[in-house]
């Protein structure tokens, strides 16, 4: 009886201790709920880009659009301001991804001007329909265009998830829209250390 006793206190004590070093994120820990960082896109410059250009550096992945109104300015600035409270030498360790859904307008010409008045850590990235679907699907998002007015304008619905890879490209964190810039910057820094 006590052996049983002590066996279940040792067992106990081993679990709470592992759980005191699992590290609190301030986002939401999805490690393992996705499929590592993949693409086949095209770049900012208009040559195909993949998930190797990013080799070695922690991603923040976010689907959205250059004419977006009200989602992607707000999200693609707090994330700017998050890289920017970083140590400076590793600010370079940290790239968001900023794939464009709406292929017709964005072109890789109006991303790069839009991403560029967000920071240089901000890649834009597009492609035919087709591929951006698949991209979406395999993160669990998705998006749809309106019908265009008179004058030709539409929008498009996306999800607002920033999905978080770490340098190995594994997906580790999806962000909250309630977090702060500092506990968005307090994430990036930890997954850039790791």
């Amino acid at each position: 009886m006590m052996t049983r006793f002590l066996a279940s206190l040792v067992v106990s004590m081993l679990i709470l201790a592992g759980c005191e070093q699992q590290p609190e994120w301030n986002g939401r820990d999805i490690s393992g709920l996705m499929p590592p960082l993949e693409f086949g896109l095209t770049g900012e410059d208009g040559d195909p880009i993949t998930e190797e250009a990013f080799a070695d550096q922690v991603v923040a992945l976010f689907f959205g659009y250059t004419h977006c109104p009200d989602v992607c300015p707000p999200t693609l600035s707090r994330l700017a301001q998050a890289i920017q409270q970083l140590p400076e030498e590793k600010r370079d360790d940290v790239q968001v991804l900023f794939v464009s859904v709406d292929p017709e307008r964005d072109t890789p010409e109006h991303l790069k001007e839009y991403t560029d008045y967000f920071g240089d850590q901000i890649t834009g990235v597009t492609g035919e329909i087709p591929q951006l679907r698949k991209l979406a699907k395999r993160y669990r998002t998705t998006f749809s265009h309106g019908q265009p007015d008179e004058d030709g304008n539409y929008t498009v619905s996306h999800g607002q998830a920033v999905y978080i890879f770490d340098r190995s490209g594994k997906v580790r964190l999806m962000a909250r829209d309630e977090m702060s810039v500092d506990e968005l910057a307090s994430d990036l820094e930890r997954l850039a250390d790791s």
